[in-house]
């Protein structure tokens, strides 16, 4: 097919940095109640823990030497304010639930440090850099503790950060989430080298990516016949695999839900493994690189796993670089230094003399300093020797691979990364394997909702003086654009699912993957009925496909913002009431019938209605899993209620519009799909949402409730 014209790389870079500078700026204001994290009241801390922005109630219990010669310290609940129900059974405090992940950025801070009154300069000085806090990054996560690695731009520990850290002991602390700088700082950087290359320093994957060139010819005959050591793969899996062997340049693994395309991953890694190629692995998130690490774990393959991973399996754990540099030959060079880095650290806290403990912190600095070197000898020969390196999208930009050639790079769930994330581990590759679901929602990205809300005249999209490419967005993936680019000749579509009913699969595969989605027969008839515990043959159990029809009008929305204190962190959202009571109803239904809590989620699109089921539902069944549908993307459940909240008289549907999300939404469920929603307000919206109601109309078992019985 002829190509479109070839886009501007330097053009396209310049277009992406403004769109990068204009998110973060969204992403820091979305963030900037911790410009006063030190000033917020008890109850403002807890509202941010409730929410998933903060940490509360925390002690610094230790420290020790982390990757990089940073110090890592582990926080854990002040038992001195736990509560009874908050310990496990031999009595030890236990974290609440909170938000605060692996490879997030936070503030530590003194939670008595504000508001404190001090006579002498210095000891203002002192106070003011106790409200301030020290920043870091989650390394690990447990039940009853968290671990913060120290150290600026995510570079060793510096003597500053030393001395904040050793303020922190005895202190009652909170830890509050900051925006993540490592990741734009990364993105803007490889936009920035890309703006700044010739076409003479292009490859020939960017000449392709940028429509310069076409796809060279599968070479069919180099991929020779391929023997499959899965014997369960599909035939639509074994035919992805062949097309990835052969391509010399780019292939598209489209993995529609369910369809195994992780499973399918890993086939693909052994047989490149098989023929002598080096494979460099990455994903947008930790869980989605962990999720490899861990079936390519049982292989026996060399394998690598770049940065902390978010499963502290043991199987995830002992191939990460942090453990390998302690338990590889290697590693043992290290060992001392870091022996000896510790037993200082430890010794600051039991002099009280400045000069002494000034010198201690010049030692310190020396000794990080050949930790580093001998470390980064001891990590390069690890990386160099492993057939397979996995680490995030920002994580491949880092120190420990710089250098360092592959000839295949496969990122999984490329539709979910922005395309500037991509080009971190892209810009050298020679053969590129992109697996995900563009027909499931993008990355989420927070700028173009302000912009929507924003004046053309008030929006600053570039500087005025730099010309920008029309039609380039965040949300538009590299995967999307590829295969716009090039057309369905570079994709391979895995067909046959293996997760949802055949009832509940016909409309997402008719509406959106041309009808070629076959269930399989382990799946095409199961009900939650043939659970593998007992079940009472019931309406909702021996139906896949229910619909609660709200239409009618005594099932109006508002608008959360009436409703709660917290706005501010909700948003201009909506909920509705009366049709929560339909989906708490319907609930109580299914485990009254013996479904398990654990069985079940309830989801929904807006943060308002997702406050007010939990209001409802999280207390009477602790098991039960409540979260919007964005979030609940790459999950499933045996069940699934989804409240589609929208219902009023101009039959506006908002970002309901949005077919992507629908289609997460109606693809989580294995056994049983319960849809709550007005079918008069619903239908209005598109042709998507129009053909949507009329097959539930026509195939759901439907149902419409009555406002009565329920008050």
């Amino acid at each position: 097919m002829p190509l479109p014209s070839p886009i501007p790389i330097p053009l396209f870079a310049s277009t992406q940095l403004n769109l990068l500078l204009e998110e973060h700026a969204a992403e820091v204001s979305s963030s900037k109640l911790a410009s006063t994290a030190a000033t917020v009241s008890p109850s403002t801390r807890r509202t941010l823990q409730a929410t998933g922005y903060a940490l509360t109630g925390l002690i610094l219990s230790q420290c020790r030497t982390g990757l990089g010669g940073r110090v890592v310290g582990e926080f854990a609940p002040d038992p001195a304010i736990a509560s009874d129900e908050s310990r496990a059974a031999d009595g030890t405090p236990r974290l609440g639930s909170h938000g605060i992940r692996v490879g997030d950025v936070v503030r530590v801070s003194d939670v008595a440090g504000a508001g404190k009154k001090v006579g002498k300069e210095k000891d203002k000085e002192k106070n003011k850099d106790a409200e301030k806090g020290v920043d870091g990054v989650v390394t690990r996560t447990g039940d009853r503790a968290v671990w913060i690695a120290f150290g600026r731009q995510g570079g060793a520990t510096s003597k500053e950060d030393d001395e904040a850290v050793e303020e922190l002991w005895g202190k009652k602390l909170w830890a509050i989430k900051l925006a993540n700088d490592v990741t734009y700082r990364r993105m803007r950087q490889t936009m920035e080298k890309m703006e700044k290359m010739t076409e003479s320093d292009y490859s020939h994957f960017m000449r392709v990516a940028f429509g310069h060139t076409t796809p060279l010819q599968l070479d069919t005959e180099a991929c020779g016949t391929v023997e499959f050591l899965d014997p369960t793969l599909n035939d639509s899996q074994k035919d992805a695999i062949r097309f990835a062997l052969a391509s010399r340049d780019i292939a598209l693994i489209h993995g529609p839900p369910g369809t195994g395309k992780t499973h399918t991953l890993i086939e693909l890694i052994l047989q490149l493994v098989q023929r002598k190629k080096r494979v460099l692995v990455c994903g947008p998130s930790n869980v989605s690189v962990d999720n490899i690490v861990e079936r390519l774990a049982p292989k026996k393959v060399p394998v690598v796993r770049i940065g902390h991973p978010a499963r502290l399996l043991p199987s995830v754990l002992e191939h990460s670089l942090e453990v390998l540099t302690q338990t590889s030959d290697a590693g043992g060079i290290v060992k001392d230094i870091r022996k000896e880095i510790d037993e200082k650290q430890a010794s600051i806290r039991k002099t009280r003399s400045g000069r002494e403990r000034r010198g201690i912190y010049d030692d310190l600095k020396l000794l990080r300093k050949e930790f580093r070197q001998r470390e980064s000898k001891c990590v390069d020969n690890l990386v160099r020797e492993s057939s397979v390196v996995l680490a995030t999208l920002h994580g491949a930009g880092g120190h420990q691979l710089k250098n360092q050639k592959f000839d295949v790079v496969i990122i999984d769930e490329a539709s979910q990364a922005l395309e500037a994330q991509c080009w971190i581990s892209l810009l050298g590759a020679e053969k590129v394997v992109l697996a995900g679901d563009h027909l499931q929602l993008p990355p989420t990205v927070k700028s173009t909702g302000q912009k929507d809300k924003t004046s053309k005249s008030e929006v600053k999209t570039d500087n005025t003086d730099t010309e920008t490419l029309k039609g380039v967005s965040l949300e538009r993936t590299l995967f999307d654009r590829l295969l716009a680019l090039h057309g369905p000749g570079i994709k391979r579509m895995l067909t046959t699912q293996y997760r949802m009913h055949e009832k509940i699969m016909r409309f997402p595969s008719d509406e959106l993957y041309e009808g070629k989605l076959i269930a399989s027969d382990a799946v095409k008839a199961r009900l939650l009925i043939d659970l593998p515990y007992e079940v009472e043959g019931t309406d909702d159990t021996q139906e896949p496909l229910v619909f609660w029809d709200t239409q009618g009008g005594d099932f109006p929305e508002k608008a959360e913002d009436e409703i709660s204190q917290k706005g501010a962190l909700l948003g201009d959202s909506k909920s509705n009431e009366m049709e929560a009571m339909v989906v708490a109803r319907h609930v109580d239904n299914l485990i009254d019938a013996g479904v398990r809590p654990e069985s079940i989620a309830v989801i929904t699109p807006y943060n308002g209605q997702l406050a007010l089921l939990s209001r409802m539902l999280r207390e009477k069944y602790p098991g039960l899993e409540l979260g919007s549908v964005d979030g609940f993307q790459g999950r499933e459940k045996e069940a699934v209620v989804v409240s589609l909240v929208r219902s009023n008289t101009e039959h506006e549907v908002g970002f309901l519009g949005e077919k992507r999300r629908l289609n997460v939404a109606m693809t989580r469920p294995k056994r049983h799909l319960c849809i709550c929603g007005d079918s008069e307000t619903i239908s209005h919206g598109s042709s998507f949402l129009k053909h949507w109601m009329a097959f539930l109309e026509e195939n759901a078992d439907l149902r419409y409730p009555d406002a009565g019985d329920l008050l």
